[in-house]
């Protein structure tokens, strides 16, 4: 996923309605691991985030490249019909923040925090684990950990933890530095 995601309005009506019918049918885990599947696909795989992004096909060629996808990806029926109506509804474009705002959905139903983490190079898990054992210590309930990764931030992470956020990236440090010299700050 982009780092920077945010959710607009049509995002969280669309996750809230995928939410809701998740929780209806006692599918909440199924439709977390599938909206997971599509989450990495569309950061591992530039043509699947342009496809979804894309002006120029058509409703039906994004119905029928989604429907395609997800049969390879082994998504279940709920997911499999929702990207069928983002398809039809033109929405597509707006999975990524679905997604997000799904995961944020849940998390609060399950009495958890979200977070994500920014990185310059991808963490590994024992780092996450750090990270996100960190953030359960400061929110005083267990979390779950989104991370991204975004090279222009040179080095350090960005956390966000709910709508407060923590950069301790090397940019943001340069920055900073750069102002004081000028006499800026």
């Amino acid at each position: 996923m982009p780092a920077k995601t945010t959710t607009t309005g049509p995002a969280r009506r669309y996750a809230a309605a995928l939410f809701e019918l998740a929780a209806r049918r006692h599918a909440l885990d199924q439709v977390e691991g599938d909206l997971g599947t599509l989450s990495r696909a569309l950061t591992e795989s530039p043509d699947f985030a342009r496809m979804i992004a894309s002006p120029v096909l058509s409703r039906e060629g994004q119905g029928q490249a989604v429907a395609t996808l997800a049969g390879r990806f082994g998504l279940g029926e709920i997911v499999r019909n929702f990207l069928g109506v983002l398809a039809k509804q033109r929405r597509l474009a707006a999975l990524p923040a679905i997604i997000v705002e799904f995961q944020r959905q849940l998390a609060a139903h399950r009495g958890e925090e979200t977070a994500e983490v920014t990185s310059a190079v991808a963490l590994d898990e024992p780092q996450l684990a750090e990270i996100r054992d960190a953030v359960a210590s400061y929110a005083g309930r267990p979390v779950q950990l989104t991370a991204a990764v975004d090279a222009a931030l040179l080095g350090g992470v960005v956390l966000r933890i709910g709508s407060r956020m923590v950069d301790a990236s090397l940019k943001t440090k340069l920055q900073n530095l750069e102002l004081s010299m000028r006499g800026l700050r």
